[in-house]
């Protein structure tokens, strides 16, 4: 039976990956519609137009598109032999921001360039992916090994988590952290390094939450938001009355009560609460298992690029696939009071220009891997389906010139 599913609804036969390119799109039409319902009154009260936020939002998902269909036509190789380069633009940007970014909140995270504001982390966050990819393409073995090829990625991500502190983005340090040393766990490293590695971070993150009282008292509010509801704990009260609204069917498109003006950042870090309470748990479930898909479609794509001897695309697309599903994970765990405020946008879904464009490079990325694994195995067919005869005469042939 299982066997018969996975024939049904395999890819293999296909000149692209069908479920991915569902989800992904999917996704971003979703968060079209709810980027527009959810900022309809704060874009009326900010700019007398309430169809501000979502007209730039649909620029933004037309430039994502576009700039994916122009990254898909980027082979490989040119990521791999650029990513050195890359990293250490995503620095120049990391450093950049602290110069002349712009601050929000509180946060010097977006380059302004007139018309629209570039996050420097999310920049940054593909370029990692792509450095590191490159990394365990030529040091592989030796990051199996020696403590010193494992740590070199690792030290690269302290320096940027240190950049990224100063801003400061939390959020963008625990996903960008989690992704490196998921692409070295995928890689094969042994695994009680991980578990150190993971009792020393695990004391500096306790020892950073209690030095500066912000901090700790973010930490508390999210364990107990009800205590300091009208404080630190206004937000995400907020959006727990948004999903305790929704029930099973939600109140329908729009009908939000929350988006006005209740709950702060409604259309961008807590766009999913708005859609809990208009679509209820079938349409939160129904997203979650869009995100699902699509992590699990890069995986595969990853796993069949490792088979074909394909390390880079390997280690690329299982890079892709930890970033989007952490930060996924973070931002919906967030706002159902799961875990404390971070800050992340929920990607290809929230409202915000660089995660929506990052993001659509990211999924163009994983449609180039697997265009390059499918071609590899069509030729891989087509050889063995050749009469030895040919095979053998061609050879000749081609060792003689």
């Amino acid at each position: 039976m299982l066997k018969g599913l996975e024939q049904r609804f395999t890819t293999r036969h296909q000149s692209f990956d069908g479920w991915l390119l569902l989800s992904a799109l999917a996704l971003m039409l979703i968060g079209w519609v709810m980027v527009t319902s959810a900022s309809t009154e704060i874009a009326a009260s900010l700019t007398g137009n309430p169809y501000y936020f979502s007209i730039r939002h649909g620029i933004f998902v037309l430039a994502a598109i576009g700039v994916g269909l122009l990254a898909v036509r980027l082979p490989l190789w040119w990521w791999r032999e650029k990513g050195p380069m890359l990293l250490i633009l995503g620095l120049a940007l990391l450093v950049l921001v602290l110069l002349v970014g712009r601050e929000i909140n509180g946060s010097r995270r977006w380059i302004p360039l007139g018309i629209v504001n570039v996050q420097a982390s999310e920049v940054a966050k593909l370029f990692m992916i792509v450095y590191v990819a490159g990394y365990l393409e030529r040091f592989l073995p030796e990051v199996r090994r020696t403590w010193g090829a494992f740590m070199r990625p690792l030290a690269v991500m302290a320096l940027i988590g240190f950049l990224l502190i100063l801003e400061p983005d939390y959020g963008a340090v625990v996903v960008m952290t989690g992704c490196v040393m998921g692409m070295l766990l995928l890689s094969g490293a042994p695994l009680w390094r991980f578990l150190l590695i993971l009792i020393v971070v695990g004391s500096g993150a306790v020892m950073l939450a209690v030095a500066e009282p912000y901090r700790l008292q973010r930490i508390t509010s999210f364990a107990n938001p009800w205590a300091d509801q009208y404080n630190t704990g206004y937000q995400l009260t907020q959006a727990l009355i948004a999903f305790g609204r929704g029930h099973w069917l939600g109140l329908g498109l729009g009908n939000s009560v929350q988006k006005l003006f209740y709950l702060p950042e409604a259309h961008t870090d807590f766009v999913f609460a708005v859609l809990a309470e208009e679509l209820g748990l079938f349409g939160a479930v129904g997203v979650i298992l869009l995100f699902a898909l699509l992590v699990f479609r890069a995986f595969r794509i990853g796993r069949k690029a490792e088979l074909a001897r394909m390390p880079f695309a390997a280690y690329l697309c299982y890079g892709i696939a930890l970033v989007i599903g952490a930060q996924a994970f973070i931002n919906i765990s967030v706002s159902s009071g799961m875990l404390p405020t971070k800050g992340l946008t929920l990607p290809l879904l929230s409202y915000g220009g660089s995660s929506l464009i990052v993001s659509g490079i990211m999924v163009a990325m994983l449609f180039r891997v697997d265009a390059e694994v499918r071609r590899g195995q069509r030729r891989a067919a087509a050889a063995a389906q050749e009469p030895p005869q040919e095979s053998a005469a061609r050879q000749s042939q081609g060792s003689e010139t």
